[in-house]
C-alpha cells in the first residue's frame, strides 16, 4: 500500500496559487532559492505543481508551486491543470494568493479569490511585479474592490518585500516538532527518479504507485515539464518519487522550455539514487531510449527496466523471454539490470516495483569486506591471469571498495595502462557472479603501486 505525503516527516504545505504568468514560479525559486521551476514569458507553462522543502525563521514548511487558474483556453490540458490546483488547496495550510500589479485586478481574479475563500484555509494576497518600493501603497490600493484588507506588495524577480511575505506565512505553521540536531538524525530518504522518453507513461505510473493524480497524465506527448517530487510510504519505508519530463533529442529541443526540461531531467538524475527506465512495449526499445538510459548508467545510478503497456502488447509464452533478450542486446551496459513488465494504466504487476526497488538500493549501498575481495582476486588470477602486456606480465597486487553509491572498487597494480579493457570487464562480471549487486552499476578504477623487493 502507497500513500503519499506520509510518515513522521510530513511537513506543513504552503501553496502559492494565481492566475497563469502572475509569477508564481519565480517566488517559488527565490524562497527556495534555487531555480527549479521553469520561468518563462509564455503563459501556462507551469502544469504539474512543484513541490520543494523550504523554511523560514526556524519554521520548516513544504511549499508548492501551482499551475496558473483558468489557464489558455486553448490549451487541452487546462482542465487537468485546474484539477490538480485544487487538490492541492485541499491539502495546503496556508494560501499564497499571488495577484499582478501590472495587470491589475481582473474578474478572475475576483473568481479565484471567491473559490479560495471557501477553502477556510489561512489566505494571504500578495500583489507582484512592484519595481517601485515609493509607489507600493498606491499599487496595492487598486486590488481593495477584491474584497480584502489587506495586501503585501512584492516583486519575485528582485527580492522586494519576499520576507515580509514570509514572515507573514509563517505565523500560521506550527513550531518544528524537530530540533536542527534531531533533523540531521532523520534518515536520508530515498530519492527515485521515473525516467523515459515522452509519452511513455511515467505520470501514469507516478499516479498508480501514489494512488492519486498527483502529476497530470495526457497522450499530448510532452505534458510534464518540471520534475515532480512526490513522498510516498511502502511497507513503512518512505521514497521520494520525481517524475521527470520526458528527454527528446538535443536535436529535436527547443530552445527555451525542452532545454530547461532536459536539465531539470538531468538535476532530477543528480538527486536520485535509484531510476525506473520505461520502455514502451507497443513501439518496443528504440536508440532515443538508449541514450536517455546511458544518462542514468553514466551518472552511476542504480536502475530496474520496466516494459510499459505489457496489457496491450499481443503475446504468447514466448514474447516477454525474446523481449527481455532484446533489451540486453541492445542496451548491454544495463545487463546489470532487473527487467519487470508492468502496466502502469491497469497497475499490472506494479507491486513488484518496490520490491526491486528495496533490493537494488541495498546493493546500491552495499560494502564487501577487503578479505574476501581478495580472496576472490587469488582464485581469479590463479585460473585465469591478465593477458600480457607489451611482453610484460601486468601484475595486480590487491584490490579494495573505495565508496558506495555506486559500489567502487580500486585496483592495485604495477602498471595500470597494461590491464586491457576486457580484462577488466571480466573482472566485474566475477564480481556480479560472486556478490551480489543486481541493478547498480559497479566502478573499477586502477592505480599504481611500486613493486616491493620482498615480491
Amino acid at each position: 500500500m502507497a500513500y503519499p505525503n506520509s510518515g513522521n516527516r510530513k511537513k506543513s504545505l504552503v501553496a502559492i496559487v494565481g492566475r497563469p504568468n502572475v509569477g508564481k514560479s519565480t517566488l517559488f525559486n527565490r524562497i527556495i532559492g534555487q531555480r527549479v521551476a521553469i520561468v518563462d514569458d509564455q503563459p501556462g507553462v507551469t502544469r504539474d505543481s512543484n513541490y520543494r522543502p523550504a523554511d523560514w525563521n526556524g519554521k520548516s514548511f513544504t511549499l508548492v508551486d501551482t499551475g496558473g487558474f483558468f489557464g489558455p483556453e486553448e490549451d487541452p490540458l487546462t482542465p487537468f491543470v485546474q484539477e490538480q490546483i485544487e487538490l492541492v488547496v485541499q491539502d495546503a495550510s496556508v494560501l499564497v494568493y499571488i495577484l499582478d500589479a501590472q495587470q491589475g485586478p481582473t474578474p478572475a481574479d475576483a473568481e479565484i479569490l471567491d473559490f479560495l475563500r471557501r477553502q477556510h484555509i489561512p489566505l494571504i494576497a500578495a500583489v507582484n511585479k512592484v519595481d517601485n518600493v515609493e509607489k507600493s501603497d498606491e499599487v496595492t490600493a487598486m486590488f481593495y474592490e477584491l474584497g480584502l484588507a489587506d495586501f503585501i506588495p512584492i516583486s519575485a524577480s528582485h527580492g522586494m518585500g519576499v520576507g515580509d511575505l514570509l514572515d507573514e506565512v509563517v505565523q500560521y505553521l506550527p513550531d518544528a516538532d524537530l530540533t536542527p540536531e534531531e533533523e540531521e538524525e532523520v534518515p536520508k530518504i530515498p530519492g527515485i527518479a521515473i525516467l523515459g522518453r515522452p509519452n511513455v507513461g511515467k505520470s501514469t505510473l507516478l499516479n498508480s504507485l501514489c494512488g492519486q493524480p498527483k502529476a497530470i497524465v495526457s497522450p499530448i506527448a510532452g505534458t510534464t515539464r518540471d520534475p515532480v517530487d512526490t513522498e510516498i510510504v511502502v511497507e513503512g519505508k518512505t521514497y521520494l518519487l520525481i517524475d521527470t519530463a520526458g528527454i527528446r533529442r538535443r536535436g529535436q529541443m527547443k530552445q527555451g522550455l525542452d532545454k530547461f526540461s532536459m536539465m531539470r531531467c538531468e538535476e532530477a538524475l543528480r538527486r536520485c539514487d535509484a531510476a525506473l527506465l520505461l520502455i514502451d512495449g507497443e513501439e518496443g526499445l528504440t536508440e532515443r531510449d538508449a541514450k536517455v538510459f546511458s544518462i542514468a548508467n553514466d551518472m552511476g545510478k542504480a536502475v530496474i527496466l520496466l516494459v510499459n503497456k505489457w496489457d496491450v502488447v499481443e503475446k504468447d509464452t514466448n514474447t516477454a523471454g525474446a523481449f527481455a533478450k532484446k533489451i540486453r542486446e541492445d542496451l548491454p551496459y544495463l545487463k546489470y539490470a532487473p527487467i519487470e513488465f508492468i502496466s502502469a494504466m491497469t497497475k499490472q504487476r506494479i507491486h513488484r516495483i518496490f520490491p526491486h526497488v528495496e533490493k537494488i538500493l541495498e546493493n546500491y549501498y552495499r560494502r564487501v569486506p577487503t578479505g574476501e575481495l581478495n580472496r576472490l582476486l587469488e582464485d581469479i588470477l590463479a585460473k585465469n591471469p591478465p593477458p600480457v602486456h607489451k611482453g610484460r606480465l601486468p601484475r595486480i597486487y590487491y584490490w579494495t571498495q573505495a565508496s558506495v553509491a555506486p559500489p567502487t572498487f580500486i585496483g592495485f597494480v604495477n602498471e595500470p595502462s597494461a590491464i586491457h579493457f576486457s580484462y577488466e570487464r571480466y573482472l566485474i562480471n566475477r564480481l556480479y557472479e560472486n556478490f551480489d549487486f543486481e541493478g547498480t552499476p559497479i566502478r573499477l578504477f586502477w592505480r599504481k603501486r611500486k613493486q616491493r623487493k620482498s615480491e
